[in-house]
């Protein structure tokens, strides 16, 4: 048994054992479980992908004369200012202002929310044009200005839903191409799309959240952030595997952290045709290595992995539960897969490359004492379901 405490210290004085989840798995082979879970301190877990519930809050200070601003676009992106007279949020999915979205079918979505942040973070010069109603204290009714992140006072990222345990498989078995936040289906199950680093992925490698949890720090596209809520669409009660993993949507995580801190190369604005704009985020999270148990946990593979196909052309949009099929992970990096008897070729939404060197980041980080673990001080719900809206009369 360690605790977060001794596994800091060694942290602090450069000697903590720190594996990255690819790397655990052959080393549990090779040592045994109870000799590794002796040397290991942490593992480092990854993922990288769109994760379209994503936004930030920024402040620019005050102009003068000021103003309280009640409508605000940045690079022609709506902002939402419903909040103090100089802080907006923008959302990764907002599209910019007169795009056409799906009115010519399929919308191509070139420019949105996701942009913007990827802009900001990139140093970028982006343009800030605002109206206000004015008041006896706020008298500036219009404002048309530019600037870059470092003229703000904070740029802080608030991300409502990353992060999911496990994901759909996304097929089309109608007889027309569909377009999704999945990518392009064509018709007939012609291809399969999935969105997961699997093994790699942080909640899949703790699937019953024994060490991530509210308050647990996380690195978020370069900065050191943490975990401040459960996600939206939090769901623990789930079908899982005799592993303990989920074998659908399960988990997530509500991140945050400071955008002056990141680096662009980990944030990318996506536009997704027929669909609309999102960001791809790149989040990693160290796992740290108490017992044999959460070890266990940590040396999930692809193989063992299972996730649901389901057809995105009628099943999903109307919510009928029904699943073709189930697949690995390790069946879906092969590059085919079969289904219902037929070979379909497969692709990822994310990108397992960059959730590998994102653990390497972090791995380096943990053993150079420049990243803490920080023990939750509430766990994610248990036995969670969640809730479909009403449609009431």
């Amino acid at each position: 048994m360690k605790t977060y405490d001794e596994i800091n210290e060694k942290i602090a004085s450069k000697k903590a054992v720190v594996l990255t989840a690819a790397e655990i798995i052959d080393y549990v082979d090779k040592k045994g479980v109870e000799k590794a879970a002796q040397e290991v301190d942490v593992v480092t877990t990854a993922t990288f992908g769109p994760m379209c519930s994503s936004g930030c809050f920024i402040n620019f200070g005050h102009s003068n004369p000021k103003i309280r601003i009640t409508e605000a676009w940045i690079d022609d992106v709506l902002a939402y200012s419903g909040i103090a007279a100089v802080d907006l949020f923008i959302g990764a999915t907002q599209l910019r202002h007169n795009d056409p979205a799906n009115l010519d079918y399929p919308g191509e979505f070139r420019f949105g929310g996701g942009h913007v942040i990827e802009k900001l973070i990139a140093g970028e010069e982006l343009q800030l044009f605002a109206l206000s109603y004015g008041t006896d204290e706020y008298p500036r009714r219009e404002i048309r200005t530019t600037f870059t992140i470092n003229d703000l006072n904070q740029a802080i990222m608030v991300n409502p839903r990353n992060c999911y345990q496990n994901y759909n498989v996304a097929v089309n078995a109608s007889n027309k191409p569909i377009y999704t936040y999945m990518g392009k289906l064509k018709p007939n199950m012609g291809n399969i799309s999935y969105s997961s680093a699997g093994q790699l992925s942080p909640l899949l490698n703790d699937p019953f959240y024994k060490t991530i949890g509210i308050g647990t720090s996380v690195w978020l596209a370069g900065a050191h952030g943490h975990v401040y809520a459960e996600g939206t669409q939090h769901t623990s009660d789930v079908v899982r595997g005799i592993n303990g993993v989920p074998e659908e949507g399960a988990g997530t995580l509500a991140l945050t952290g400071d955008m002056k801190e990141m680096d662009a190369e980990f944030i990318r604005g996506v536009s997704l045709k027929g669909y609309g704009v999102s960001m791809a985020v790149g989040v990693g999270i160290p796992i740290p290595i108490l017992n044999e148990e959460i070890l266990k946990f940590t040396t999930i593979a692809d193989r063992d992995i299972k996730a649901p196909v389901i057809d995105y052309s009628y099943d999903y949009p109307n919510k009928t539960g029904k699943t073709l099929a189930t697949v690995t992970y390790e069946e879906l990096k092969s590059g085919t897969v079969n289904i219902l008897g037929k070979e379909i070729e497969s692709s990822s939404m994310s990108s397992y490359e960059k959730a590998l060197t994102i653990a390497g980041i972090l791995k380096a980080e943990i053993e150079d004492g420049k990243f803490y673990l920080a023990k939750p001080f509430k766990k994610l719900p248990e036995n969670q379901k969640m809730k479909s809206l009403s449609v009431k009369d």
